[in-house]
């Protein structure tokens, strides 16, 4: 056996430094003795690992401000408008008017804006800043995390609208384009279209909103309310106060009318299919509340029993199902015009999205009347559903970076998106350019899709499988929704009561059957009214949110660590090259006060420290321990309670058995 190799050099260097580093540290705490005691559990910021929610102590209770003020207005307004529909409409289209002449600019800048906004922090250091502490690894598998994601960007939209949104821009060629109706460029420019409402720049609205709450309550400890994230930018008196009670509200009601839209065509969708099926005449409003009153029932039996869990398993099922119709759609359908047609319309989209974000009233009023009816209704809907979804995508990606989350959700979603709307809108297309079935503009768009599927051979089952499908969307996104508003009515609580869910999924059943009241024939005119009106003041609160977190992420402990090992290494290596030429290595060792790598950062500042100071119940300041996280007073995370709290006092209370006093 050979003689054992010294190691090589780089590896005695590499020991060597880590060995003065440690010596060096201990001579700078030895130096300056107390410089570590104005700190927070005399801890530097900089070696803060960062704090989850479930490590923080919490008391959960109803928010009674927010829960009376946001559940009279909404009942109010369900009451008004069950009673006098025509009054509620009226003033509906009065501020949706006003809305878009004033506000429809805001909607597409701020979907531009957040895109951008979200590449360029991925793009920079910040993107390395993990949603969680340093070091903890994803709570879910990349596959199960990828999977989470496809099952967010399913929805009730792409049964009903894949197959009609593309259709109507076949025949209506979208201003201020000019392209012959029917025409080759129409078939492609609507695909386009239709990719560009419903790919990046809506999956960047919930990418901002989730990516907000899970960095503050993952790696800040704090509760997962839209409120949470302005605590450093209003101060958490205020943030918890009345400014942060309004901007909750705010997402209450964005997600109360965004869903109830959702829940709203999901019933027109299956109204037509039980016109269908039952061979009824038609589709009366009388119907559709029955339907809204017999799926809210199976809402509330979900939300009061404890089965939960079992819709849960079944929604998955549903994603299988739903996923299965497109591939159903895929090869009953025209499959080689669709293998062409998919790439195709892709390179579309990519080549013409600047464009297409460009367009605004500017453009004239046909412009003004596309944009209003279609696009702006979109970016508003999206804005509206972002706490419910980005709630959802937040407490899925715990762990990862900010630069895969932001990645993933836009990415993810959005390709699964392109798929189904191509295969489903082309499917749609090529029947009525055909002549094939009784596929036109002229059907509504709940009509569109069962007569696709009246076009196509052997599909006489699907019409049941697509009800089904979307019932179970029905009471899936009702008792996701109202959980989330139960959050957010219940001060973070992540369980909020029971009776306190009901409530808001009654409420959102109620402003749905309100809203389809109001659009009389095809209810989308209530629909679009609503939705853009209520969205406006959390259109507010996304552009709030990207200051907020842009704050918080230049103080973070991470981009801290990066700003003093930038510092650190260029004056190092000036001095090494300026000394010693090529030959010099880095080592860690004391410097006097202003001189070494934190020169230009004030580490004693609240905006770095107050954050990580650990509290009780009740706010009071408690001792904490970031080596062995452990609490001063003996406070277990697991359980909730005060545990034994041994200390070198403590021993001396030890009775003749060893044990120890409880404190």
């Amino acid at each position: 056996m050979s003689e054992e190799q010294p190691p090589p050099r780089s590896q005695r260097l590499g020991e060597e430094t880590r060995r003065v580093s440690r010596q060096a540290g201990q001579a700078l705490g030895q130096l300056n003795p107390i410089s570590r005691a104005r700190y927070p559990h005399d801890t530097h910021p900089a070696l803060v690992p960062g704090i989850g929610i479930d490590e923080q102590r919490r008391r959960y209770s109803i928010d009674w401000f927010i829960f009376a003020i946001t559940g009279v207005l909404t009942v109010a307004f369900v009451i008004w408008g069950v009673t006098n529909p025509a009054s509620v409409g009226e003033v509906a289209g009065i501020a949706y008017d006003w809305t878009m002449v004033h506000a429809g600019w805001l909607f597409n800048a701020l979907a531009i804006v957040v895109l951008v906004f979200l590449l360029i922090l991925a793009a920079t250091r910040y993107g390395r800043i993990p949603l969680g502490k340093d070091g903890e690894q994803p709570e879910y598998s990349t596959f199960a995390w990828i999977a989470m994601l496809f099952a967010a960007g399913i929805g009730i939209g792409v049964l009903f609208w894949g197959p009609a949104e593309p259709l109507a821009y076949f025949y209506n060629v979208p201003a201020p384009l000019e392209h012959e109706p029917e025409s080759n460029q129409a078939l492609h420019s609507a695909m386009a279209q239709t990719y560009f409402h419903w790919g990046l720049h809506a999956w960047g609205i919930y990418a901002l909103v989730g990516g907000a709450v899970a960095y503050a309550a993952y790696r800040r400890g704090r509760v997962p309310l839209m409120s949470a994230i302005f605590e450093k930018m209003f101060g958490k008196k205020h943030s918890e106060g009345f400014a942060g009670k309004m901007i909750d509200m705010f997402a209450i009601i964005a997600t109360l009318f965004g869903t109830a839209a959702a829940l709203g065509i999901a019933v027109m969708q299956i109204g037509e299919g039980v016109v269908i099926v039952a061979g009824a005449s038609e589709l009366t409003n009388t119907m559709m509340i029955g339907i809204i009153a017999v799926l809210s029932a199976c809402f509330v039996v979900s939300a009061v029993s404890g089965i939960s869990r079992g819709i849960r398993y079944l929604s998955s099922i549903n994603i299988v199902l739903t996923i299965g119709v497109i591939a159903v759609f895929f090869f009953a359908g025209p499959t080689l015009f669709l293998l062409n047609l998919l790439p195709s319309a892709f390179m579309e989209y990519l080549g013409t999205m600047f464009q297409m974000m460009g367009r605004s009233a500017s453009w004239g009023q046909e412009t003004l009347d596309f944009q209003s009816a279609w696009t702006v209704y979109y970016w508003a809907w999206w804005i509206s559903w972002s706490p419910f979804v980005g709630i959802f995508i937040a407490r899925v990606s715990r762990g990862r970076t900010i630069r895969q989350f932001i990645l993933g959700v836009i990415l993810v979603p959005s390709s699964l998106l392109f798929v189904a709307y191509g295969v489903m809108g082309g499917v749609s297309m090529w029947l009525a350019r055909e002549g094939q079935g009784n596929v036109s503009p002229d059907l509504s768009a709940p009509e569109v899709l069962f007569s696709v599927i009246d076009a196509l051979p052997y599909l006489q089952w699907l019409p049941i499988v697509v009800v089904v499908i979307l019932a179970i969307f029905f009471i899936t996104s009702a008792d996701s929704a109202s959980v989330v508003m139960g959050i957010l009515t219940t001060r973070g609580d992540q369980d909020p009561n029971k009776l306190v869910v009901v409530f808001w999924g009654l409420v959102m059943a109620g402003v749905a059957t309100v809203m389809l009241l109001l659009g009389e024939g095809t209810a989308l005119q209530g629909l679009q009214s609503l939705v853009i009106v209520t969205a406006l003041p959390f259109a507010l609160v996304l552009i709030l949110i990207m200051i907020a977190w842009s704050r918080e992420l230049a103080t973070d402990p991470h981009a801290l660590r990066e700003k003093y090992a930038d510092l650190a290494v260029s004056n190092a290596v000036l001095d090494g090259v300026e000394r010693y030429g090529d030959d010099f290595a880095l080592e860690v060792v004391p410097t006097h006060p202003g001189e070494g790598a934190g020169a230009e950062v004030d580490s004693e500042h609240d905006d770095y420290t107050e954050w990580y100071q650990r509290t009780d119940e009740d706010g009071a300041p408690v001792g904490y321990d970031f080596a062995t996280g452990e609490w001063a007073d003996g406070w277990d995370p697991e359980t909730g309670e005060i545990g034994t709290v041994v200390t070198e006092d403590s021993k001396a209370e030890q009775d003749p058995e060893g044990q120890t006093t409880k404190r």
